[in-house]
């Protein structure tokens, strides 16, 4: 088993690399001053929540496979981000999942979250597959309070725009080696102890 604060880091990990491009979605809805803040936050733990218990179903289904086929599926958060490294280099462009015309109820947050997910669950399956009920359930912790900090950070920087390029510039430059760095943890577990 590994230890709480691996478990910890790597929870953390996890949720940065594949929500910050959520963090922007977020500002954008709380400087939407039609949008309640309260159904902001709901839905982000609505939709963070729903895409976390489809990747524990999944990774449950996983189980009938042998464990030390699994941890090759550290291949697929490596891949994804090798792709955006690839993708930054060549100046690709990569749209937002923003709505139009946002929604003004805890559902639409929820339904934007989800839609812009599909990254999650290809990094979340392949980790959940190959750790226990503690871990996951630790993780799930660890993601309910990034949740909140998440929408904090959002509502906090919806008045400094200034503060967009550099939060960007970040971003662009940590999601990709975040992703590889957890699938380099799970190919890891391939190596004998």
């Amino acid at each position: 088993m590994d230890s709480t604060t691996a478990l910890l880091v790597a929870g953390v990990t996890m949720f940065v690399a594949t929500h910050v491009d959520d963090l922007f979605i977020t500002i954008g809805l709380f400087a939407d001053r039609s949008f309640p803040r309260r159904a902001i936050v709901l839905g982000r733990y609505l939709g963070t929540g729903a895409l976390f218990a489809a990747s524990v179903v999944a990774a449950s289904l996983a189980h009938a496979i042998p464990t030390h086929l699994l941890n090759w599926l550290g291949l697929v958060p490596i891949a994804i981000g090798l792709k955006l490294l690839r993708d930054r280099h060549r100046g690709d462009v990569v749209a937002e999942a923003a709505p139009a015309r946002p929604a003004t109820r805890a559902l639409g947050v929820a339904a934007i979250t989800i839609a812009n997910g599909g990254d999650n669950l290809g990094v979340y399956i392949p980790v959940f597959a190959t750790h226990d009920g503690h871990a996951i359930a630790l993780w799930a912790a660890v993601f309910v309070l990034m949740t909140a900090l998440l929408c904090l950070m959002a509502a906090g920087l919806v008045g400094r725009r200034a503060w967009r390029g550099p939060i960007e510039a970040f971003a662009a430059r940590f999601v990709p080696w975040g992703l590889i760095a957890l699938g380099l943890w799970i190919l890891s577990r391939l190596l004998p102890v």
